[in-house]
């Protein structure tokens, strides 16, 4: 069996945010395999299903992010999941938008959903998959740019 986890916060201020791309990334692998995310315990949501002949479960915890680690460690402990078999999903705000990373092992970094699975499952022997949230510079140099020319045309418009 798989514990598939996507990191987000549960509130509704944080859906379509790149916070939650660890939600967003699950709902699409729960979507394009039929399993339906529609079950509670241990203060997430989740659904079980078959991927590829593999028997899933598919976790999205409800308590904010810096917590995560608790569900996956009750997960994992009632499940009898192994390391090996579970793959932790999250933003990284460390890597630019639109690249992946698949790891085996590594630290946290600066991710405190991470921190917390780091430190509830005693070990960082899991995979993770990080999705890179980052803009790039040339966007945030072209935002500054843009604001900076219509506070310019504002001020010469009101003279």
């Amino acid at each position: 069996m798989y514990l598939i986890v996507g990191l987000g916060n549960p509130e509704e201020e944080y859906s379509n945010t790149r916070h939650n791309v660890g939600f967003d990334t699950v709902n699409e692998i729960a979507k394009h395999n039929e399993i339906e995310i529609n079950k509670t315990k241990y203060n997430s949501l989740y659904g079980q299903g078959i991927i590829k002949g593999e028997k899933v479960l598919i976790l999205k915890p409800q308590t904010y992010m810096n917590l995560s680690g608790i569900a996956v460690r009750n997960f994992r402990d009632f499940y009898k999941i192994p390391g090996d078999n579970i793959i932790i999903i999250h933003d990284d705000i460390d890597i630019k938008e639109g690249t992946i990373k698949i790891r085996k092992t590594g630290g946290a970094g600066t991710h405190n959903g991470m921190k917390s699975v780091v430190q509830e499952l005693g070990n960082k022997d899991f995979y993770r998959i990080r999705i890179g949230v980052r803009k790039s510079r040339k966007t945030k140099r072209f935002k500054r740019f843009y604001t900076r020319e219509n506070k310019k045309r504002r001020k010469n418009n009101n003279r």
